[in-house]
């Protein structure tokens, strides 16, 4: 009877739509059978924190992710709301409990040897297009710049008596980057044939034939059709560069904290999921090479 009040409510009410009212409906539905089954019968007035407790243990158990055990405990957080601002109930049971925490993806990245083979050997083409793609692949590899600040790179943000970019970040917090002599030489190379072959509107580095700024989609593109020549992984964004930038200097026994400050994160904690990416491959390594792992 109280649930399909509550649905009611959130019906006519809160004006949600069916489809949402039907997976609240089976979130509760599925609580009141566990409850029902476990301890005789469903009574929300009853039910205490430790029941929901075995609840979540259950859809643990029977392979239910996190998101989607955390969704359902919304769902009769909600109903719960419901009830004590109805009067039906006087304690909430959820007030002190905190649903399992989401598994973090660890991110996509190229290994060093696909990385060569990639900058080494792979065919970019000739032409302006053909060097100015390889050095978007080179400059995203060399410096881990996000995707925005390469396409908002200007040529006064190259420094080449200090070997430094500036780039502007998140939250318009610039930062300096530095560069070695390799992405220099294609620097310069880039420069030359750039400046013979197009004729510029505007301050941008990297453009295109019409001398425009390039645009999102089509540094997608230009990353995504030359990753597809070295490997088969599912996503091929200039944030795998950005991640395969972090891993290397990682697994090169580079400082956290000197990572960090090159990827312009804000937290340290945002940064240490590299040394989780790191772990694995050592775990692989070691799998692969003794003969007893």
């Amino acid at each position: 009877m109280l649930i399909e009040s509550f649905l009611d409510y959130l019906r006519f009410e809160r004006n949600y739509s069916e489809k949402t009212i039907l997976a609240y409906g089976n979130d509760l539905n599925q609580l009141q059978v566990f409850i029902q089954k476990r301890f005789g019968k469903f009574a929300p007035e009853e039910v205490k924190s430790e029941q929901i407790r075995e609840w979540i243990v259950l859809l643990m158990d029977d392979g239910c992710s996190p998101s989607s055990v955390n969704r359902k405990l919304s769902s009769i957080r909600s109903f719960y709301r419901f009830l004590l601002k109805k009067r039906y109930v006087d304690v909430d049971p959820l007030c002190k409990i905190v649903g399992p925490k989401k598994n973090k993806k660890l991110p996509y990245f190229l290994n060093e040897a696909q990385m060569d083979r990639l900058l080494d050997d792979a065919d970019f083409g000739g032409g302006f297009n053909g060097c100015r793609d390889r050095l978007v692949i080179e400059m995203f590899y060399a410096t881990g710049m996000r995707l925005s600040e390469l396409i908002e790179l200007n040529d006064v943000d190259i420094d080449f008596s200090s070997s430094l970019l500036k780039v502007v970040g998140k939250r318009n917090k610039e930062r300096l980057i530095p560069f070695g002599d390799e992405l220099r030489e294609q620097i310069l190379k880039y420069i030359d044939i750039r400046d013979e072959a197009v004729l510029r509107t505007d301050d941008a580095f990297f453009v295109r034939e019409n001398g425009k700024r390039l645009y999102p989609v089509l540094v997608y593109n230009i990353v995504k059709r030359n990753l597809s020549k070295v490997t088969t992984l599912k996503k091929k964004s200039p944030h795998v560069l950005r991640h395969t930038f972090a891993t290397s200097m990682l697994n090169h026994e580079a400082e956290l904290g000197a990572v960090k400050e090159l990827l312009g994160h804000k937290s340290l904690a945002t940064t240490e999921i590299y040394t989780h990416v790191t772990f694995e491959e050592l775990k692989k390594v070691y799998k692969q090479a003794h003969p007893r792992a």
